[in-house]
């Protein structure tokens, strides 16, 4: 079990030092330390992110690692300017807490392209940290947690480094100055080492001095690919997930909750399933059952068994129902315009227009939803993968009728989040099951079908674009989007309502692309159409990339030029950092030399969560089949810290990307999705993968997120690419409709 587990209530307040970010208003609010919720046993917490003991030094990072690698670089963050062996390090989820608020979560609110954002307006956004403050936003998800984390967890490292420093000055009767630090000890003039862990309980109990940043020159650890903290566990078999946990006394769950989307249950008869060995309780849950077992095949076998009568779903009949309510929302005044340069209302003649459309998709994470809770003398403990801590233990309270004190959450591995994690159904249900079963431990595991049929989907969209070219360059854009809002959804459950204003997240990806364009416009149009949507990779500019892109190659082919050398003189006056990715991935690609008869390629650039992504892909006819060859990537997220990371994660996005590009669809019947399992929701396998080279800039003066931008770009690059080898335009997806891709 996690040394976190021993971890009781108390406050301790550190110093701003140690936990910076959000601008100070002038209001006690902002300006208050916030509060450490680190109380071990043994040894002693310096703040929030560090605890040290006799055996070592503990890491705690603030945002989820769901395979992406950020505990390696969350805790490296701290390591460098802690100046401690990285080997030696442990790495844990930190727990609920507004400690580890998530300040650039904020970074998107103002309803400005990210590339055109002014110094003044930087600084706008990074006093708007103060609002995740105040609300205690801890949250894993927008390509943040590194952006975040940059200046605070290095300040954590090197205000623990000081205070250490300071009580072994006064030990020795030397001035702080004179003290160096290396692998975990103090250091003085005359070479005595004084380790950390004899220091630690003293300075815990001292005041932050002030500290300085190590200069960029003087890294050891930042900037170089460094090992997976998390790689030797899941190698070794040892790394807990929440199904994982193993208690003394342990019950076995899962759930069916009415497969028509909306719908409810009428009634049920668990004596079928309660007649079936090893199947002991069926819980009624409103709109579905849960059943309790010995084993968890024994539940998912009951569950299956239990004779329920289903009510219907309010949502249209057929997936031409779904789309016509989407293409109404073109009918309605637009939410937004956050893009509107020149007049788009008179388009030349030689105006050329085209409509697009996308489906619905599933996260499809490796591992199902669940998660395991035990409720012991009015305290319920969870253990739960999850991208949102105090949301869980939130909606736990809810379910279970405890107070928020009375719940314990331990955030285990996940396999897989892309956004599915930030929602808290199988956490609000384990802890109701446990509530009606005290002094029983829990595991529930939803089966495969019940999270591919109750996932919160990425919305399906369409867009209109209607543009022109003169002399050779894009004289008019006018793009109109139409999808349901994920905002408007994803917020209703979490804070009761629906924010108003313009929802930039439903038109990003399209209105914030560096095009010097200068009849311009992007507008977004709110579907009403209740299918469970959520955030998934990448959000609204996964189909806005796809639509913003394909339309630009179309405008391209009108102007008879070459699509990445159009591309190129239309992005470089407005951004050099994204002309930069252009740039390189033409030269990686050998874009400009001539491929053999059956191959051809295609270019695509999304600049979205901070970074301009530019892809190239290149197919080959195999027979009758089309084969993803190659693939070229360019990202600059400005500072790379860690390199490896960076490369890992461009390619995963670019894998998921394709994957959704040529088979993702998520389809409707009566609101129950026709998919159910990955030989319905399939993804792409090792031999269809293309071989993938990612180049990593460095110019971009801020720093962006790199778990999202890998995929916009995907799709688009991939149609494309299909366009220029068989000169089918694709203008929906999936691909696998209108070629052959072997899969």
């Amino acid at each position: 079990m996690s040394r976190l587990g021993t971890i009781t209530r108390r406050t301790l307040l550190v110093g701003a030092v140690a936990v910076v970010g959000g601008a100070a208003f002038g209001i006690y609010q902002v300006r208050k330390p916030v509060e450490n919720p680190l109380a071990p046993d043994q040894g002693a917490t310096l703040n929030p992110y560090v605890i040290i003991d006799q055996s070592g030094i503990t890491i705690i990072a603030p945002r989820a690692e769901m395979g992406q690698g950020v505990h390696t670089t969350l805790a490296a963050l701290v390591a460098e300017e802690l100046d401690v062996d990285f080997a030696g390090i442990r790495v844990e989820h930190g727990p609920p807490s507004a400690a580890y608020y998530n300040g650039a979560l904020m970074h998107g609110a103002l309803p400005v392209a990210d590339y055109a954002m002014k110094a003044w307006q930087h600084t706008v956004v990074g006093g708007l940290a103060a609002v995740s403050k105040l609300l205690g936003l801890q949250l894993t998800g927008g390509s943040t947690s590194t952006v975040d984390a940059y200046e605070k967890m290095r300040y954590a490292g090197a205000g623990a480094r000081e205070a250490l420093k300071a009580v072994a000055a006064d030990r020795l009767g030397v001035d702080r100055s004179a003290l160096r630090t290396e692998d975990g000890f103090v250091i003085a003039p005359d070479d005595t080492r004084i380790a950390y862990a004899d220091l630690a309980e003293d300075a815990a109990a001292r005041p932050v001095p002030d500290v300085d940043l190590r200069p960029q020159s003087d890294w050891k650890l930042l900037g170089r690919a460094l090992p997976r903290s998390d790689m030797r566990a899941k190698i070794t078999g040892q790394a807990q997930y929440a199904t994982d946990i193993q208690l003394p006394g342990m019950k076995f769950a899962t759930v069916r909750i009415c497969p028509h989307l909306g719908g409810g249950m009428a009634g049920f008869d668990p004596a079928p399933a309660l007649a079936m060995p090893g199947v002991e309780q069926v819980f009624d849950m409103g709109n579905g059952v849960a059943v309790v077992a010995r084993n968890t095949w024994a539940a998912m076998e009951g569950a299956k068994a239990v004779d329920v009568t289903w009510t219907d779903s309010p949502l249209p009949a057929d997936m031409d129902g779904m789309f016509a309510a989407i293409e109404a929302a073109f009918d309605a005044e637009p939410n937004s315009t956050l893009r509107d340069d020149g007049d788009v209302s008179a388009l030349p003649d030689g105006a050329i227009s085209a409509e697009y459309r996308v489906p619905f998709l599933a996260h499809s994470t490796m591992e199902p939803q669940g998660a395991t809770a035990w409720l012991q003398d009015g305290h319920l403990t969870i253990w739960a993968g999850n991208q949102a801590p105090r949301l869980c233990v939130q909606k736990a309270a809810e379910t279970s009728g405890l107070n928020e004190d009375a719940i314990t959450l331990h955030t285990t591995f996940m396999g897989g989040g892309f956004g599915r994690r930030a929602e808290t159904d199988a956490v609000a249900q384990v802890a109701r099951i446990a509530a009606a079963m005290p002094g029983t431990p829990i595991r529930l595991t939803w089966s495969r079908e019940e999270d591919m049929r109750h996932d919160f989907y990425r919305p399906a969209a369409m867009a209109r674009m209607q543009g022109a070219v003169t002399g050779g360059r894009i004289s008019h854009f006018n793009a109109a989007i139409a999808a349901p809002s994920v905002t408007h959804a994803a917020m209703t459950r979490i804070m009761g309502r629906a924010p108003g204003g313009p929802d930039k997240g439903h038109v990003e990806g399209a209105f914030d692309q560096p095009y010097a364009i200068p009849n311009y416009r992007v507008a977004g149009h709110l579907a009403e159409l209740d299918v469970p949507i959520g955030f998934w990779r990448s959000v609204g500019a996964s189909f806005n990339g796809f639509f913003h892109e394909s339309f630009i190659d179309e405008l391209a082919y009108a102007a008879g030029t070459d699509p990445l050398a159009f591309r190129l003189a239309h992005v470089a006056p407005e951004s050099a950092v994204a002309a930069g990715v252009l740039t390189r991935v033409r030269e990686m690609s050998g874009w400009d030399t001539a491929l053999p008869e059956g191959r051809a390629r295609g270019v695509a650039m999304t600049w979205s969560f901070g970074t301009p992504t530019a892809v190239v892909i290149e197919l080959a006819r195999d027979g009758d089949r089309i084969r993803m060859d190659r693939a070229f990537m360019a990202c600059d997220p400005g500072l790379a810290l860690d390199p490896g990371i960076i490369r890992a994660q461009m390619e995963s996005g670019l894998i998921y990307g394709l994957s959704a590009a040529v088979m993702g669809e998520i389809t409707f019947t009566d609101g129950r999705a026709d998919q159910a399992n990955f030989p319905d929701y399939d993804a792409l396998r090792m031999v269809n993968v293309p071989r993938i080279e990612v180049a990593i800039l460095q110019d971009n003066p801020h720093m962006g997120g790199v778990g999202e931008p890998g995929t916009p770009p995907s799709m688009p690059a991939l149609a494309n690419a299909l366009f220029a080898l068989t000169g089918t335009r694709a203008r929906s997806l999936p691909l696998r409709d209108v070629a052959d891709f072997g899969v």
